[in-house]
């Protein structure tokens, strides 16, 4: 008679799972090398992926600055406006052109450090001037674009003028206003715009000591005279008793001549 071998764990519920081998102490389980290196793959793969989308991400100006071999970086170049560029150059020849995507350079406004220039588009600019290391600052100049497509526009002459002589605000003129930007930040510091039924002409200009003079056209033939001239320097129109705001950056000591508030010009009677 056979006999059966007795189960134990009847009527106890499931059967417990065996006991897994006891390893060994000092015996460290083997993983795949593989999968260790995973991570950093995968973190390196994604800081290339973000890198290239970067470089591949067009300026939103369209800026193109081309260093050329000739030249010393030591002088400082002439400037001109050529075939629709800013071209620095000098006596060895081109030292560097900036171009914008579908966009012409129409003036160029050299100053010490500085080389601004006034764009098809209404876009003032800021290159910086020895050897195009960036250009520091794009500033739209509102209701530009249309008037300078005109023959009115004299392909932008007088429109960029410096309003001290280290350059250290820059007027924008235009017919309908006149924009002071400080030259280190672009920062817009004030706007003066042309009397109703008046319009400034960028091209008649004329300088008077601090003063900028620009004409001023008024179409009623009542205007005087004296209405149709604006004296302005780097901290606005020159006016008895202004009380003008500084162009200090912030932080800076306030400017000592901020107390003018002008006879520079004698005022009309």
């Amino acid at each position: 008679m056979a006999v059966l071998p007795l189960d134990a764990t009847a009527g106890q519920g499931p059967a417990r799972p065996a006991p897994s081998p006891v390893r060994p102490p000092g015996r460290p389980s083997r993983r795949p090398r593989a999968a260790s290196f995973l991570p950093p793959l995968a973190v390196l793969l994604a800081l290339l992926l973000i890198g290239a989308a970067q470089g591949a991400r067009p300026h939103p100006f369209g800026d193109h600055l081309a260093r050329e071999a000739a030249g010393s970086s030591v002088t400082v170049p002439a400037l001109r406006a050529d075939d629709g560029a800013v071209e620095a150059y000098d006596a060895e020849g081109t030292r560097w052109r900036h171009t914008r995507e579908g966009r012409r350079a129409l003036a160029v406004l050299p100053a010490a450090g500085h080389a601004f220039a006034l764009w098809s588009d209404g876009l003032v600019t800021d290159t910086e001037r020895r050897t195009a290391a960036a250009v520091r600052w794009h500033r739209a100049v509102p209701d530009a674009a249309p008037w300078l497509r005109t023959p009115e526009a004299h392909g932008g002459a007088g429109v960029l003028q410096p309003l001290d002589p280290a350059a250290r605000m820059l007027a924008v003129v235009t017919p309908q206003r006149i924009a002071a930007y400080r030259t280190v930040d672009g920062d817009l510091r004030w706007v003066l715009p042309a009397r109703e039924g008046c319009a400034f002409a960028p091209a008649t200009t004329a300088r008077r000591g601090t003063a900028l003079l620009v004409a001023q056209p008024c179409t009623g033939h009542d205007a005087a005279w004296t209405d149709q001239i604006v004296a302005i320097d780097d901290l606005g129109g020159i006016a008895p008793h202004r009380t003008p705001l500084g162009n200090e950056l912030p932080g800076e000591r306030p400017d000592p001549r901020a107390g003018r508030a002008g006879k520079a010009l004698a005022s009309h009677r």
